[in-house]
């Protein structure tokens, strides 16, 4: 079956002035406008190709990329408003449409949106909107403690930053867990700190607990070998220095430097750490 917002796979049934026509398996067709064809086919060649409504609503396929695809959420900037709503670029040719009771609040040119693209039942077409609560649930959380996700940022507050995780639930990663620069918009790796009892997520860019010390302090040592086997850093320095200089917590650049130490990587000394000569030049031996 040909699904609007989705990427599909058609064969080529065959061509035509405007272009290539597609089909499936159930006998449905939809043209792909000749500026669009690859340069060497054959009928019957298998295309993946983007489906969505033309200028007079008729499905058309592209090879396009949009930046949203159905069921799924976009950061999206908009281009456009008038009486009828406001209209998002989203990478195809024709903007995606965002009436006015769609919009968590008034959309504005020039501005950018997190965007949920849905099919309206009614009219059959392509819909933005910016209500996102909407489209995420909490009540039956997928994801456990520990777990890998993507995450979406949907917007800063003075708690933290507010993220849809894995495309489903809301989730949260607060403001003393940031230790970086980060916008809306942005999609991240992150990690599960904890699931509450009100099903609420909170969310982590660094793996939590134990897990953390590993990699943090692999980056220490690869800062160490940067700046040529000493760091002006220890366990006195300020939180803020330490959080501008490595991008991590004070207690999280403890643990690592307390694993480097006792594995006899480092050296703390007053007034910061070293690399231990045999960890200088790689470990080798003579």
């Amino acid at each position: 079956m040909i699904q609007l917002g989705e990427y599909n796979t058609l064969s080529i049934l065959r061509e035509t002035d405007p272009g290539l026509y597609l089909g499936d398996s159930e006998g449905n067709e939809v043209l792909l406008p000749h500026k669009y064809k690859p340069e060497s086919f054959e009928i019957g060649d298998e295309l993946q190709v983007f489906l969505y409504l033309d200028n007079e609503e008729r499905p058309i396929a592209t090879t396009l990329e949009p930046f949203v695809t159905l069921h799924n959420f976009g950061y999206l900037h908009c281009s456009d408003v008038n009486e009828y709503g406001a209209f998002m670029d989203w990478g195809l040719e024709k903007q995606l449409f965002v009436p006015f009771k769609e919009q968590a609040r008034p959309m504005k040119v020039g501005s950018w949106y997190i965007v949920y693209l849905y099919l309206d039942e009614v009219t059959n077409r392509l819909v933005g909107s910016s209500k996102t609560n909407r489209f995420v649930d909490n009540t039956e959380v997928t994801v456990a403690k520990f777990d890998t996700v993507d995450v979406l940022v949907t917007h800063l507050t003075e708690k933290g930053a507010n993220v849809i995780v894995n495309g489903k639930h809301k989730g949260l990663i607060y403001i003393d867990d940031i230790f970086e620069d980060i916008r809306s918009g942005d999609r991240l790796t992150a990690y599960v700190k904890k699931v509450r009892e009100d099903n609420k997520i909170d969310v982590v860019l660094q793996p939590p607990g134990y897990r953390s010390i590993e990699p943090n302090a692999n980056f220490i040592l690869d800062e160490l070998k940067a700046a040529g086997g000493f760091l002006a850093l220890h366990d006195k320095t300020d939180p803020d220095t330490i959080k501008n200089e490595l991008g991590m917590s004070k207690k999280s650049f403890k643990k690592a430097i307390g694993t480097l130490y006792k594995d006899k990587q480092i050296e703390i000394k007053d007034d910061g750490i070293e690399l231990i000569d045999d960890f200088d030049t790689g470990g080798e031996e003579n």
